[in-house]
């Protein structure tokens, strides 16, 4: 691997994303993109008594269904990276406790997903591992609890709120297979623009994702034209916008191929999610159903994956703290010019 300008490193050996698995809940199994997921649940606990053991079954499930998917034995998986929402990681760490995998415990947020996929490719181009599992999750009962209000006290939700996808997100990354391919991660920087309101998330992050975007174009001499689709995470309708209007600033127009995990999971008009979606699993599910079907059916073959997370806790905010903001990327390559090979490249700040 080579490391390019100020942030961005190159693999000499791309990992291929094997197989992708996703698993939403009911608000997400109403929405647009419900046709793209493996599985669909009717019910928020999904059968367990919380929505804490709800989550941690919805991860394991999600990453037994992608390993089988691949048809790699789970013996034969060196590593897995994981994380979630909730504190210690719970939903990971007894999710997957029975997987008999070595596991690294992975905290970006919201960004956790491709921060996963970002060090599991550069333990399979450093020759450390052949395959690696990645995955994330979120729920949006236990994350509300845990960051905001508990549901039962029916708070009322301000409209730059965003709902946090209910669900799992996995990835089995090899050193050999056609692809699709991780070619770059560029990962980011904490950005903290001093904003304290945790329900504005949008507002928080995009910073973060805007520095890393001119980064990545920077380090790579590439320009937004060069992708098929640039995909930020969770966002939602504020924070896309003013992501769109940070990149204006610097001569970067995105708009013809911007868009953002958290506008595409839900209908803002019919399902009253006010600024979009948020949490592990936006970016963890729109990228395992969505996107990656987009790729095998190289109906897209260059995607630039901008994951993004806001680094808060219940604590943080009620001390007036502000909210540090990171946000981590990936990309795709062609094989050869004249039979384009779909590669995802990854920016993590």
């Amino acid at each position: 691997m080579n490391k390019l300008g100020k942030q961005t490193i190159k693999f000499d050996s791309p990992p291929t994303i094997t197989e992708v698995a996703s698993i939403v809940g009911p608000k997400e199994s109403q929405g647009p993109l419900a046709k793209y997921f493996d599985k669909c649940l009717d019910d928020e606990f999904w059968g367990e008594k919380t929505w804490e053991k709800a989550e941690s079954k919805i991860i394991k499930e999600t990453v037994n269904m992608a390993i089988a998917k691949s048809n790699i034995a789970s013996s034969d998986i060196d590593f897995c990276f994981a994380g979630d929402l909730l504190n210690q990681c719970i939903s990971s760490s007894f999710g997957l406790r029975e997987i008999n995998i070595p596991f690294f415990g992975v905290f970006g947020a919201c960004s956790t997903f491709v921060e996963s996929m970002c060090l599991g490719s550069v333990f399979i181009d450093a020759g450390a591992a052949k395959n690696v599992l990645c995955s994330t999750s979120s729920h949006f009962c236990s994350a509300e609890k845990q960051f905001r209000f508990p549901l039962e006290l029916g708070n009322q939700r301000p409209p730059t709120s965003q709902w946090t996808v209910t669900g799992s997100g996995a990835a089995v990354l090899s050193k050999d297979g056609n692809g699709p391919f991780i070619t770059h991660i560029t990962p980011g920087k904490i950005v903290d623009m001093g904003i304290k309101d945790a329900n504005n998330m949008g507002a928080a992050m995009a910073p973060a994702a805007f520095d890393t975007l001119i980064t990545h174009f920077e380090d790579t001499g590439r320009k937004p034209s060069y992708y098929d689709v640039i995909l930020t995470g969770d966002l939602g309708y504020i924070g896309k916008d003013i992501v769109k209007d940070l990149c204006k600033t610097k001569g970067y127009n995105i708009s013809g191929n911007y868009n953002d995990c958290g506008v595409l999971i839900f209908d803002k008009s019919t399902q009253d999610t006010h600024s979009g979606g948020s949490g592990c699993a936006c970016i963890g599910t729109v990228f395992s159903g969505y996107i990656y079907k987009q790729l095998q059916e190289k109906k897209i073959n260059k995607v630039l994956l901008v994951a993004t997370g806001a680094l808060t806790n219940a604590t943080s905010s009620q001390q007036g703290e502000s909210i540090p903001r990171n946000s981590p990327r990936h990309s795709n390559r062609k094989l050869k010019e004249d039979n384009p090979v779909p590669n995802c490249p990854i920016l993590l700040n």
